[in-house]
């Protein structure tokens, strides 16, 4: 189990979050650079912060750690929709045209609603 919270997590930068992932799940640098099939030094200079993995590798990288690579690199506010919303859309998009025309009209107003209420109570306070 990762010794960090979620929030703390959130808060590394690439280096940082690689180093805590790698050993959360009791990996060497050795053995994480095995798994990915690249040279330990490559994990050391990625973990100090003086080289950057090529996309092919961070695929890779997600792969051993068992992370998107979208949580490897990114932060959380710079990530996209979560797993859960991000299956939802491809089963969404798989559904006859009509369907989805009548999903977005529900996210749109949905979403207008969420505006409407965050507008009358910016207004009120």
């Amino acid at each position: 189990m990762p010794a960090f919270t979620h929030r703390e997590f959130w808060q590394m930068d690439f280096p940082e979050r690689l180093a805590a992932l790698r050993k959360g799940h009791g990996l060497t640098q050795q053995a994480l650079a095995d798994q990915v099939g690249i040279h330990v030094l490559q994990i050391r200079r990625y973990e100090g912060g003086t080289s950057q993995p090529t996309l092919d590798v961070i695929r890779r990288l997600a792969r051993a750690l068992r992370v998107s690579a979208d949580e490897l690199v990114f932060d959380k506010d710079e990530r996209g929709p979560s797993d859960e919303f991000r299956i939802q859309f491809e089963a969404v998009s798989q559904l006859p045209e009509e369907d989805r025309k009548v999903v977005k009209a529900l996210l749109d107003g949905m979403i207008v609603k969420h505006q409407a209420k965050r507008m009358v109570g910016s207004l009120s306070s």
